[in-house]
């Protein structure tokens, strides 16, 4: 057997090992077989970069430079990911079994935000204020909070960096990246592109590894000065706590149960694709998947029985194939994971319409695939529609009118995302407002854009990515006030 090809950090601009020089495998979802070996960091490794990223900080080469300069390095980063997009694609569907059609579109469109926040980082201005003291100059500035902790989850590792970085870096932070253990290869090869792009070195770090052993040393650090996280509530929640010990910044995208609701005046074929898109896209490996279906009772079992027709003729099999619709799963604990959620399911009295268990296809080999499923009979109150699966599980739920649509969908602990299918204008406008997710999507779902800012309500997070917004996450306001009088006033009393 050939040996793998080992994948070691990036720290301070050089390729490192890790100071236990230990290191784990990484596998192939479709093949269920390790392709590579991903150096295991840890504290001290942790505590490296850091100090990297803090001396970039003072380093004249990023310090001084203006925020023109800084847009121009995000240009150029953003020129070379759109000539090495298919190649990176490539590298995640290796690493994390979704498909080359999702992740090679991704890698397309992920120079978009490299462009927007380029142009962003000298668009963002302090003000002079009507201060009301006499003979006193008052504006405010924006400085930038320091070394950025981000820590990205295994089902789109490069976006969802990108949506922290791009930002980040624009606001003249420095950052230390600690990838999910289960896909490290695509952002270790992206730190290439970072260096090609001409940004300082220790500006951009990589220390890989897992949650305990580099996660929580970055999080506490005293020098890290904000912490970006994606990943579930649970691991959010702790994350939270941690930072707060350090009065640190935070922003937090965390899990979802989002609600699709499909009305009786909607356009049926439509809402029938934007269910299968909601669920079964991707695998159901997203935060923002419609998981639970709401359908109203008068168009209920014709639409349940176009969905289920729809959903039955999905191919299954090699992520890079063209025709394959629906992969693997990324790991093999959230293999299992998926699958007892179907016997919980079951258990709870959810009737399977379709699927419901692991693939057997030929064309899925040994890979980690799960059939796409539908249960209907659901209740809102039953685990598979409170609880995060993060697989292809749907639950289809029944409803009478808007006021029993919008009580289900607003009856989870999660606000993430949530779709709206109607022909009625009034509709349109008015179900949006009273449903209490960061994003709500009206005939259309999993629609995302650089221009658009994107969040969680309740525990589906705290702060936004993309849009303006973003950029704001990142940085700190300070007040500087100059007196231009010609005599100091009494120094006993406050001016």
């Amino acid at each position: 057997m050939a040996e793998l090809e080992k994948l070691n950090m990036y720290i301070n601009a050089e390729r490192v090992e890790p100071a236990s020089g230990e290191y784990f495998e990484t596998f192939n979802p479709y093949t269920g077989k390790p392709w590579a070996l991903v150096a295991r960091g840890g504290e001290a490794d942790a505590n490296r970069a850091v100090e990297a990223a803090k001396a970039a900080l003072e380093n004249p080469e990023w310090a001084d430079i203006t925020a023109t300069q800084r847009g121009h390095l995000l240009r150029r980063l953003g020129d070379l990911l759109a000539a090495n997009a298919e190649r990176l694609g490539k590298l995640e569907v290796q690493d994390n079994g979704k498909l080359f059609a999702e992740m090679g579109m991704q890698c397309q469109y992920l120079p978009q935000w490299y462009y927007y926040f380029g142009g962003l980082a000298d668009k963002i201005e302090g003000a002079v204020l009507p201060i009301d003291k006499p003979d006193t100059f008052t504006y405010t500035r924006h400085e930038p909070l320091g070394v950025c902790a981000m820590i990205t989850p295994w089902n789109s590792p490069l976006l969802l960096l990108t949506w922290k970085l791009a930002p980040a870096l624009a606001a003249g932070n420095t950052v230390v990246v600690k990838p999910s253990e289960f896909t490290s290869a695509s952002t270790l090869e992206f730190a290439n592109l970072v260096e090609e792009a001409g940004f300082p070195k220790g500006v951009f770090n990589v220390v890989t590894g897992f949650g305990k052993e580099v996660g929580e040393p970055l999080v506490v650090h005293p020098d890290v000065a904000k912490v970006a996280f994606t990943g579930g509530a649970l691991s959010g929640a702790h994350v939270y706590k941690q930072a707060a010990a350090g009065l640190k910044k935070v922003s937090l995208e965390l899990g979802g149960k989002s609600p699709n609701i499909v009305f009786g005046d909607c356009n049926v074929e439509n809402a029938v694709k934007g269910a299968i898109s909601g669920i079964f896209a991707a695998t159901g490996q997203t935060c923002i998947a419609g998981s639970r279906l709401l359908v109203q009772e008068s168009i209920h079992d014709e639409f349940v029985d176009k969905l289920v027709a729809f959903a039955k003729s999905a191919q299954m099999g090699d992520p890079m194939s063209i025709d394959t619709q629906v992969g693997p799963v990324t790991t093999m604990p959230q293999y299992e994971k998926i699958l007892g959620y179907m016997d919980v399911a079951r258990e709870d009295g959810a009737e399977c319409l379709l699927g419901g268990g692991k693939a057997e296809r030929p064309e899925c080999g040994d890979g980690w695939f799960v059939e796409p499923t539908i249960f209907a009979g659901v209740n809102n109150k039953m685990r598979i529609a409170q609880e995060e699966v993060f697989g292809p599980v749907l639950s289809v739920i029944p409803f009478k009118d808007d006021d029993e649509a919008v009580a289900i969908a607003n009856d989870v602990i999660y606000g993430l995302a949530s779709g709206v299918w109607t022909s009625d204008i009034r509709r349109a406008i008015e179900i949006p407002k009273r449903i209490k997710a960061g994003t709500v999507w009206v005939n259309t779902y999993r629609a995302v854009s650089y221009v658009a800012p994107f969040g969680g309500y309740k525990q589906s997070g705290l702060g936004r990515e993309s849009g303006q917004q973003a950029i704001f996450e990142y940085l700190q306001t300070k007040t500087v006030w100059i007196s231009t009088a010609t005599e100091t006033p009494d120094p006993f009393v406050m001016r």
